[in-house]
């Protein structure tokens, strides 16, 4: 069993910047995956970001390299969505999960995670 707790949602100017954080709690292992998703209103669920627990593996969405960095504290079993440059069509809800595999070929698909957080609102206003 794995818990995930986001926080550090809100609302910001279109430009500006937000860190969202992932508290990981249970068993959790070096090859195990932690991933941000997202999902606006009236449309599916969208891949971010994800890494891999014990190893420099990252992966990041076409919208999310360049201007948002995942990163992790293993001492404090944190992971955290540094976002930047947002804009008002980043806005939705966005959640962090855990899988016991990093899958280096479908690490982007929701279906390949069994636990998520209960999600938190990002609002970019314009």
């Amino acid at each position: 069993q794995v818990q995930l707790v986001e926080s550090g949602g809100g609302l910001v100017q279109n430009g500006g910047s937000l860190k969202l954080s992932c508290a990981v709690s249970g068993r959790i292992f070096t090859h195990s995956a932690v991933a941000w998703f997202r999902q606006a209103p009236g449309k599916e669920r969208e891949f971010v970001a994800a890494l891999k627990w014990g190893g420099e593996v990252t992966n990041y969405s076409g919208t999310a390299k360049g201007r948002f960095t995942i990163a992790r504290d293993n001492a404090q079993n944190m992971v955290f969505l540094h976002m930047n440059s947002l804009k008002p069509e980043d806005t939705a809800v966005y959640s962090c999960a855990e899988s016991d595999w990093h899958d280096k070929y479908f690490y982007a698909q929701p279906g390949k995670y069994a636990y998520w957080g209960q999600g938190i609102q990002v609002t970019v206003s314009s």
